[in-house]
């Protein structure tokens, strides 16, 4: 940790000196960055203070969902679920440049299961932001690393009702650091943005362990054609209705250093350290209604499978391997979405024989009443699950469930 808090103070140093040489005004105070869950529409309820020092703004989601299942060898059954209710508040303290956000998680899905000895998560995102322009942003706390495109949008501005299978099993989620952006957007020229992270390397509200390893991540956004209407790479869908195509293409890369759990930020807990290296390309292309998303994931270390010293027979591994995502939707006129999305994904040789390779289809169909924030979707999904041994499992599932926020 002594060098996590060496990196910290000299890029903080640095940047309270930058700021003093360039004081570009902040025209729009909106976090347009992994912690915001809304985009430009949602701006909640605001609190301002009569000396303007310091504002308050809170929002609220929730997703109700009811979901059918069919899996192989088991009985049909459903399940009816609050599958996320989230409270955010955010705003600044003294001057605009120092802001703040907060966001905490109470339904049984985002908390998990607790078990002795453990932390509850009800903290999902508690990070201060020092803004010193319209460049550059210097993170810290606890929120959304700059990993693959899925996991930095917001579980509320999704298409379908879940993320896909590669960023359950190869995202890099949120972490305790230290983070530094800079911004280059422009509307109609060449855009980018690069981003940086080092972090703890063991997820949200870890204490359990400490150990001198850090996590490394590192981003790079590039936008050809300019800058997304309303911040539109921030949610899927082409609800801004772009009338020039707009692309994005990214790439990221961590390596999280003696990692103690078997998806780095997420996970069991292994017998022994390993040191994780996780690759993402994402690329988003919006038109006229028309959106288009495929992203690239990966996960390698050595030696994935971990033995109990003082039981051989108990072990633990490294989920690693490597998986492509395909979504494709059109917005009608009327405000509903039909959305199709396939996902593969491929483990590692040598965990083969403890877990499948995974394929899964699925078709949304999406009535936005107020954007993302108020909406009704739709959701059939089929999994193709292929064993170690040949063997093959099918299993599908259909769900509805409602989304609202403020």
């Amino acid at each position: 940790m002594k060098s996590f808090f060496s990196i910290f103070f000299t890029v903080l140093f640095f940047s309270i000196g930058f700021s003093q040489t360039n004081n570009d005004s902040i025209k729009n105070n909106d976090l347009k960055l992994a912690g915001l869950p809304y985009y430009s529409y949602g701006k909640g309820l605001g609190i301002t203070s009569a000396d303007s020092l310091f504002k308050l703004n809170i929002r609220f989601r929730m997703q109700n969902r009811v979901t059918y299942i069919q899996e192989e060898d088991l009985d049909n059954r459903y399940e009816a679920q609050i599958r996320r209710l989230r409270l955010r508040l955010d705003g600044y303290v003294w001057d605009p440049k120092f802001l703040y956000v907060i966001q905490l998680s109470f339904a049984p899905g985002d908390v998990g299961q607790v078990h002795e000895g453990d932390n509850i998560n009800i903290i999902r995102d508690a990070v201060f932001y020092y803004r010193p322009n319209k460049h550059w942003n210097f993170l810290f706390g606890q929120t959304k690393l700059p990993g693959n495109r899925q996991r930095v949008n917001s579980s509320g501005a999704l298409q379908l009702t879940d993320r896909t299978i590669n960023n359950a099993r190869f995202t890099i989620d949120r972490d305790f650091g230290f983070q530094a952006y800079y911004i280059n957007e422009k509307e109609k020229s060449f855009s980018y943005t690069v981003k940086t992270a080092v972090s703890t390397g063991e997820g949200r509200n870890w204490t359990k362990t400490s150990d001198d390893g850090v996590a490394l991540t590192g981003k790079i956004e590039i936008m050809p054609f300019g800058a997304f209407k309303n911040n539109g790479m921030y949610f899927e869908g082409d609800l801004a209705r772009e009338q020039s195509p707009k692309l994005m293409l990214s790439g990221a890369f961590q390596q999280n250093n003696n990692a103690i759990r078997t998806r780095g930020q997420l996970g069991d807990e292994l017998f022994e350290s390993r040191t994780l290296r996780s690759y993402f390309l994402d690329a988003i292309l919006k038109y006229k209604g028309w959106a288009f998303m495929s992203a690239y994931m990966q996960r390698d270390a050595k030696d994935l499978v971990t033995y109990n010293p003082e039981n051989i027979t108990e072990y633990n591994y490294v989920y690693a391997g490597k998986g492509m995502d395909y979504q494709l939707s059109y917005v009608f006129k009327n405000d509903f979405e039909l959305t199709g999305r396939f996902s593969n994904q491929f483990v590692d040789e040598e965990i083969k024989p403890f877990t499948p390779d995974l394929k899964q289809y699925s078709l949304g169909v999406t009535k936005y009443i107020r954007e993302h924030a108020f909406k009704l979707q739709a959701e059939l999904t089929f999994d193709e699950k292929e064993y170690y041994a040949g063997n093959v499992q099918n299993n599908w599932y259909l769900r509805l469930q409602l989304e609202i926020g403020i």
